[in-house]
């Protein structure tokens, strides 16, 4: 059997943080073993936004890593660790590889939106901007519980709701993050794909 590419013994021994809302944070997630072939594998996408995976081309252990993230035995352990039913939600993934100056604004997820995972993917990361703060209000990027390097291999999980502020200071410049969720029904997943894939060829076509 091929090795997994990711760590989920770590994921499931990792504590649950409340405040402000449910979320935790696993440091290297993806087994070190797998991170020079996952860099290897990773779309080129250099302009902002949230792409489909149907809009990107990438590697066989790229492809190995985002089925492993949406397997059966992911979705039991985030459902153990946020104690929500997952096991009959749909997922849906998007890639980014780039942020601009209207990135990184304070929000929270849709409403569609159950569980919202995010896997970073940038070596060591040491600039000051681009660290995802989590946040008590939607006013203050100060007022924040945690802030999360965006690290090679790093995972950011949390609990949608409508609480669940957080945003990043601005970095302009190439920022990999692989975005899942499970959502709430298969038409949130066509509205919300078709929504990220007219954008993203918009992205792509702006350029002739």
């Amino acid at each position: 059997m091929t090795p997994y590419t990711i760590n989920l013994h770590t994921l499931r021994s990792t504590p649950v943080m409340r405040d402000p809302f449910p979320y935790l944070i696993v440091p290297n997630f993806i087994r070190p073993e797998a991170l020079a072939a996952i860099e290897t594998d990773y779309p080129a996408i250099t302009k902002s936004g949230s792409f489909p995976l149907a809009t990107l081309t990438y590697g066989p252990i790229f492809e190995k890593l985002i089925q492993e993230i949406q397997s059966q035995e992911m979705t039991s352990a985030i459902s153990n660790r946020f104690g929500i039913d997952l096991a009959r939600k749909p997922t849906m993934v998007t890639v980014r590889g780039y942020t601009d100056a209207n990135d990184g604004k304070i929000h929270s997820d849709s409403k569609s939106k159950l569980v919202t995972v995010l896997l970073y993917m940038n070596g060591n990361w040491e600039k000051p901007g681009g660290r995802l703060r989590l946040l008590r209000s939607p006013k203050n990027l100060e007022d924040m519980v945690a802030e999360v390097p965006p690290d090679q291999g790093t995972l950011l999980a949390f609990l949608n709701g409508p609480k669940a502020w957080h945003g990043h200071e601005e970095h302009i410049g190439p920022r990999r993050a692989i975005q899942l969720n499970w959502v709430k029904s298969k038409s949130v997943v066509w509205r919300e794909q078709l929504r990220h894939r007219l954008s993203a060829y918009g992205k792509i076509f702006s350029k002739y």
